[in-house]
């Protein structure tokens, strides 16, 4: 396979729908790191080290040494937004970055403008911009992206691109019978039916045109059967969904530690203020829906309680998120986690997370862009279930349960990663990728 995966040669683009806080914190921590003027840090692209088997030469690596990602250097940003502000502006707005930095790459991020976005407020209810497609139909609004997307990439003379959805989180839909097949989809396109979300515009545009699209939001956008038939057939990488940041990061590390050994859990309560513009979204119940549907399932696929009922049989799982203006991006978290162990006795564990939202999902979007895009090189296409270690609810190839476990989804994406080289893998049980995204030796 190690012969099989093409070179990063050329630029790369990362399209972004959504130019606002995360995009713009992304985009310019990547400036700054090509200007010497900070660190990549959480990119476990830029930092991260892999460990190989019995072998000569470094056996310890740095993970963008050893295999063929794309540099830094060749990244050219673009994307979408309903908001008409460069991405100076809307780094400045969100206030999540020091002035000074971004004063000292102005002219880059200045350069970077939004493309008019697709946008139906019937799904973000919250939000009211006005830098928006006036598109007859749905399907109007996915040529006219296409050809966004082909204007972009001849612009900036790219070889590559990849898009990653950095929006808002929508409103909460379950998939239908448009969302079925392709053909079925196309016709609701067609027919501007409105079970079809605008992220699923981007999807389908991206994907139409055999481009990588990765789902950062809880949106029902990839995991339609027909987006998913629509990536196959053009061979296209899809994956999703929902950055993994701030409290269901705390839980994806927290509970196998607590399962390991084998302590019961009871109760597991959990509360968020944020003062951002996703914290605004989310203030509505509709978009709060999706949110919690996707942080919901970590906790049961971790702890399994089907396997351990008298360990998590009656666990009682309370998610809440509150929309504070006075904290901005810096999101707080409070935890409390009810657990027993030896003869039930009882027993608390506190958490109290104050976190950078933006910054730390900053870092999950670069990854995320730069593995899909050596998936699509290696002949790697349909769902990446091997990235669930970047996600809060992993979408995964043909019903197979989710993994939630952070070091089991990090030992997974190492062993893709050492295949594709032909080095061993490691731990062989937690390799769950399929023929469908690595190819035959």
């Amino acid at each position: 396979m190690k012969e099989q995966v093409l070179p990063a040669e050329g630029k790369l683009g990362i399209l972004l729908p959504g130019l606002g806080a995360v995009a713009s914190t992304m985009i310019a921590g990547v400036i700054a790191t090509n200007k010497g003027l900070s660190k990549p840090i959480g990119s476990l692209t830029q930092t991260g080290h892999i460990e190989l088997g019995s072998g000569t030469g470094d056996r310890f690596p740095l993970i963008r040494d050893f295999v063929p990602l794309a540099n830094l250097e060749d990244v050219v940003f673009g994307g979408w937004d309903i908001y008409e502000d460069n991405v100076y502006q809307a780094a400045t707005h969100a206030r999540v970055l020091d002035q000074r930095l971004l004063d000292s790459i102005r002219p880059e991020l200045e350069l970077i403008k939004p493309m008019r976005a697709f946008f139906d407020r019937d799904y973000v209810r919250n939000l009211d911009g006005k830098f928006i497609k006036q598109s007859a139909t749905r399907w109007d609004a996915a040529q006219e992206l296409i050809r966004d997307i082909d204007n972009f990439k001849k612009a900036n003379n790219l070889s590559r691109v990849v898009v990653i959805w950095t929006g808002s989180t929508e409103k909460y839909i379950e998939a239908s019978a448009v969302h079925e097949t392709i053909a079925s989809f196309e016709a609701g396109l067609k027919n501007n039916d409105a079970a079809i979300a605008p992220s699923m515009v981007y999807a389908y545009a991206a994907v139409s045109q055999g481009i990588p699209f990765i789902n950062g939001a809880p949106n029902l956008t990839t995991d339609i059967p027909a987006i998913i038939q629509l990536a196959r057939k053009n061979k296209a990488a899809i994956g999703g969904k929902d950055f993994k940041t701030g409290q269901t990061l705390m839980k994806t590390v927290v509970a196998p530690g607590l399962a390991a050994r084998s302590l019961g859990v009871s109760g597991w309560y959990s509360t968020n203020i944020l003062g951002n513009r996703d914290g605004l979204v989310l203030d509505d119940e509709e978009n709060f829906k999706t949110k919690e549907v996707s942080k919901l399932g970590v906790l049961e696929d971790i702890l399994r309680p089907d396997l351990h009922p008298d360990l998590y049989g009656d666990l009682y799982h309370k998610i809440r998120i509150n929309y504070y203006p006075p904290h901005g991006d810096n999101k707080e978290s409070w935890d409390n986690i009810d657990i027993f162990g030896w003869l039930n006795y009882p027993m608390q564990i506190k958490i109290n997370f104050l976190c950078r939202d933006s910054i730390l999902a900053a870092p999950l979007v670069l990854d995320l862009a730069l593995f899909a895009d050596l998936a699509q090189r290696a002949g790697m296409y349909g769902v990446q279930d091997w990235l669930s270690f970047y996600l809060k609810s992993p979408q995964t190839q043909h019903g197979v349960p989710a993994e939630n476990d952070i070091f089991k989804q990090l030992n997974t994406l190492k062993n893709v990663l050492r295949t594709m080289m032909q080095e061993e893998p490691l731990d062989i049980p937690a390799l769950t990728a399929t023929q469908e995204t690595v190819p035959a030796l």
